[in-house]
Parts: C-alpha cells; sequence; structure tokens
C-alpha cells in the first residue's frame, strides 16, 4: 500500500536547490519526542493495577509486574525492528520510515486503549509492546543517516540533537499522561484507555509532521566551505559499506560490546534510581523527593546527548568513549563510600555525570559508525547495533535487581545492597573501555570488498558537488519549526524542575 502513495517515495524527498539543512532537526526530534514516551510508560502502571477496583486493586486486576513486561518488549523489539528493517529505512527514505513508524507507535495506543476498556493484557502487549516497538525501531534509526548527510562537517551534533528527543519524550508524556488520566477519571473508569486515545491521535499528528518534513540532500551536495577529510576522499568510502559486510568485520562487534556494556551499566541504576536513593538515605529522602531525583537524571540524561555528541566532533569519537569508560569507573566505584558518608548532594552529583554518559553514547554512537563505515548504509548498520540495547536493556536491570534481593535476603542492609552491584558495573566499563580501546580504522580492503559484492555507490552518497546555500527567507520557516518542537519540551523541562525541587526541599 505504501509504494502507491507518491509523497513517500524516495525520490520525491530530495531538497530542492537552497533548502535550509535546520528545518531537518526538527522533523527528526518531532519523532524522538514522540517515541521517548517509552521511558515514561510507567506512568501507566499503578492505575491499570487498579483498573477494575478503581480506588484499590480487586482479585481480577493486573499485577504491575505483568504490565512491565510491556516496557521489556519495548527495548527488544526497538533493536530487533532495528535490525531488521534497517535496510528497508535506507532503501525507502527517512519519509515511508517515518509514516511506518507513526502508524505503528500511534497504532500501539489505540490497540492498547481497547485492550484497558476490555480488560486484555495480551492487547497491551501485543498494542503498544510489539507493535508500538517496532515503532519505536523505525522511528529511532529513520533520522540518523539522513542528518549525517546534512551535516557532514557537525555528524555528532546532529545526531545528538534529534537522538536527545528520546530522551526527553518522557518529561513531556509523563505530565500529559498524569493530567489526561485526572481528567478523564469517573467513579467508574481510571481514565487510561481516554488517555492512550488522545496520546495515541496526537502522537500520530506529530509524528506523520516530522515525517513528512523529511528531506534529503541531492547527490553531490555538501556544506558551503566544508572540504571531506581525506579518509573520506575513496570513491568506496563515500559509498559506505553495506551492513551486510560491516557486521562481518572486527570493528562492528567492538563497538556492539562499547554499546552495550555503557548501556548496562547506565540502565541498571536509571532502572533502580528512585528506590536506591531512598534505601540509601532512609528517612532523608522520600518518595516524592526521589521522584525529584528520577527528574534531576532525565534532565542529565537529555543535556549529556547533545554535550557529548557535539564534543566527540571536537576531540573525536573513540577519545570521547574512552572518557565515559575511565571517568564512569571511578564515579560507581566511589557510589558505595559516597553512601555510607551520607553526602546527598554528591551521591546526586555522581549519577547526574554518569547520566550525561549514559545519554552521551546513544548520540555519539552513530556518528561513530559513520566514521568507520562510511554514512551511505548507516541506517542498516545502526539498526543491527542496536540489537546491544536489547541486551542491555535485559542485562542491566536484571543484574541490579537481583543481587539487590541476593543480598538483602542474605541480611544484607538494602543501604549496603547495592554495593557489590557497583563494583560489577564498574567492572562492566573497563571492558568497554578495552572494547574501545582495540578498535581501529577500517581497512580499505573491507571497502573494496563490499564494493565489488555491491558495484556503484549510493546515489545519495556520491562527494562530489557544490554546497547550497539557503535563502534568508527560509530562516523563518526555520525559527517556526525549531518552535514547534521546543514549545513541548520547554513544558517537559518546567515539570520537571519542579519535581526535581522536592528532592532537596523535602
Amino acid at each position: 500500500m505504501l509504494q502507491a502513495l507518491p509523497l513517500l517515495a524516495r525520490n520525491r524527498i530530495i531538497a530542492p536547490s537552497g533548502f535550509n539543512r535546520w528545518l531537518v532537526p526538527p522533523a527528526a526530534l518531532a519523532i524522538h519526542l514522540c517515541i521517548g514516551m517509552a521511558y515514561g510508560f510507567s506512568v501507566f502502571w499503578l492505575p491499570l493495577s487498579r483498573a477494575v477496583g478503581i480506588t484499590e486493586s480487586a482479585p481480577s486486576d493486573w499485577k504491575i509486574s505483568t504490565l512491565g513486561w510491556m516496557y521489556t518488549l519495548f527495548f527488544v523489539m526497538l533493536g530487533s525492528s532495528a535490525a531488521l528493517f534497517g535496510e528497508w529505512v535506507e532503501r525507502e527514505g527517512p519519509r515511508k520510515a517515518g509514516v511506518v513508524a507513526a502508524c505503528c507507535w500511534g497504532g500501539g495506543f489505540f490497540l492498547s486503549a481497547l485492550g484497558v476498556y476490555t480488560h486484555q493484557v495480551w492487547l497491551l502487549w501485543l498494542g503498544s509492546g510489539v507493535i508500538g516497538g517496532c515503532g519505536l525501531g523505525l522511528g529511532y534509526i529513520s533520522p540518523v543517516s539522513t542528518l549525517m548527510k546534512w551535516f557532514p562537517d557537525r555528524r555528532g551534533m546532529a545526531t545528538g540533537l534529534a537522538i536527545m528527543g528520546f530522551g526527553g519524550g518522557a518529561m513531556i508524556g509523563t505530565p500529559l499522561a498524569d493530567q489526561l488520566m485526572r481528567r478523564f477519571a469517573t467513579p467508574t473508569s481510571v481514565g487510561v484507555w481516554q488517555t492512550f486515545v488522545v496520546m495515541g491521535a496526537l502522537y500520530l499528528a506529530f509524528m506523520l509532521a516530522g515525517a513528512f518534513a523529511y528531506r534529503l540532500p541531492a547527490p553531490g551536495w555538501q556544506p558551503a566551505g566544508w572540504t571531506p577529510p581525506l579518509t573520506q576522499q575513496s570513491a568506496v568510502r563515500a559509498a559506505g559499506m553495506t551492513a551486510h559486510t560491516a557486521w562481518t568485520t572486527p570493528q562492528f562487534w567492538l563497538l556492539w560490546g562499547v554499546l552495550c556494556l555503557n548501556v548496562s551499566a547506565g540502565i541498571g541504576v536509571l532502572g533502580m534510581a528512585s528506590p536506591m536513593i531512598q534505601e540509601m538515605f532512609q528517612g532523608r529522602v522520600s518518595a516524592s523527593a526521589a521522584a525529584g531525583f528520577t527528574g534531576v537524571l532525565s534532565l542529565f540524561n537529555i543535556g549529556g546527548r547533545i554535550f557529548w555528541a557535539s564534543l566527540s566532533d571536537r576531540i573525536g569519537r573513540k577519545p570521547t568513549y574512552a572518557i565515559f569508560f575511565l571517568l564512569g569507573v571511578a564515579l560507581y566505584a566511589s557510589i558505595p563510600t559516597i553512601g555510607t558518608r551520607g553526602n546527598l548532594v554528591l551521591f546526586v552529583a555522581v549519577f547526574s555525570i554518569i547520566l550525561t554518559m549514559y545519554g552521551g553514547g546513544f548520540a555519539t554512537i552513530p556518528a561513530y559508525l559513520a566514521d568507520l563505515f562510511g554514512v551511505g548504509h548507516v541506517s542498516a548498520i545502526h539498526g543491527r547495533l542496536l540489537t546491544a540495547w536489547s541486551t542491555a536493556g535485559i542485562l542491566g536491570p536484571v543484574l541490579v535487581n537481583y543481587i539487590r534481593e541476593r543480598q538483602i535476603d542474605r541480611g544484607v542492609p538494602p543501604a549496603q545492597a547495592y554495593e557489590i552491584t557497583m563494583y560489577i558495573l564498574a567492572g562492566f566499563l573497563v571492558v568497554g573501555f578495552f572494547c574501545n580501546l582495540a578498535v581501529q580504522p577500517v581497512a580499505e580492503r573491507w571497502f573494496e570488498q563490499d564494493a565489488a559484492r555491491v558495484p556503484g555507490p549510493s546515489a545519495h552518497s556520491s562527494a562530489a558537488g557544490a554546497a547550497l546555500n539557503a535563502p534568508a527567507g527560509q530562516w523563518l520557516a526555520v525559527a517556526a519549526a525549531w518552535l514547534l518542537v521546543t514549545v513541548p519540551l520547554a513544558w517537559g523541562v518546567y515539570n520537571t524542575m519542579a519535581l526535581a525541587r522536592r528532592l532537596f526541599t523535602a
């Protein structure tokens, strides 16, 4: 059916002469701010756990552990769909991928609403978990190679801008969902299915707007005054290596380990942030203050994505990841001592820095891949690499949760139950450091073999051609586009800051 829609065809989204490249990042942000709500889905668990009892859980109500499988499905399906459809995204273009992602993510909300209305949990797993998870994967990778083609001079910054939205989506979606549920709640309904319908419609519209705003640069386009580095002058390197060849190289699997280990450590503590600070500072940090702590971490997660990715443009991807691992080892290893001394401010500061590197790792990895394998097929390569995220999404939380439970079962006080976990996570980062250290430039022979197997460079990846300059009038459109995405983001930041103040005023 999508083939019959000419507006979605790749050749219909080639930008005309004079197109302003700064119109593309807001389109990517529009999609990532929507799918980023995956991080905030826990706002629905408590209301859904009493969907039948309304004021308290009834015997027929769902358990939170049952609902939590949706969160697992999100990230398993994100990595799986990105790996399976990455080549399709690269071949068909970001607009078609964005439209499919919008239909999957928004449609998943609609199907989940039906599941809540009929009290069928499998519809929630299928709707938001599986179908919505596919939308996550397609929406996540759809802007990656597009932005790097528009910003070859600032690849890290460009992908950081888009992926920043994924970290910020929950800041917008969580307070919105809370307000909608309060608005729709009645003596016979907790208001979740109605909230799903409204949010599904909003996300569908916002993501479609982003998808239709995507444009690709014309063959041979490059920014005015920019000269490609010598390492990108080779014709076969300019075309970019295909995913089939890239994942047979040692560099791919070293980066897979780099991403998996960095994310495992970060997501492990992120998932337990609220109970951890309450147990390590028992009597000093309330539940509402702990919610403020998670809000602080969200802000640093977002800020780290643009900060570290932009910094990597200046110092390089490999040195950036070296900082992540070396600084991360020191910070994780210091947490038990900080907790024992009861220094709350230092504890929050350490975790805030850790979360900047967690977010920065996601934002920097696409540019790292493009540096090694070329930009021509980076969406497909990135999609396969995201299976490391799926693995880390299981490994990190399971490790932290089960070690904590085992320690408590052995009689260890809850405040000390995280010590071994922090040292193990620090060990993960040591291994990650050596994986990153082992990454070397991909030898020319790999590109030559790939070019021989798949002859001819990609039409959109030619390095030749003159730069195009955007007319001044387009800057009004740029300002309007950025306003549309920054207003909801600013609203989310405001709500998060209001929540974060509770941490030090409780």
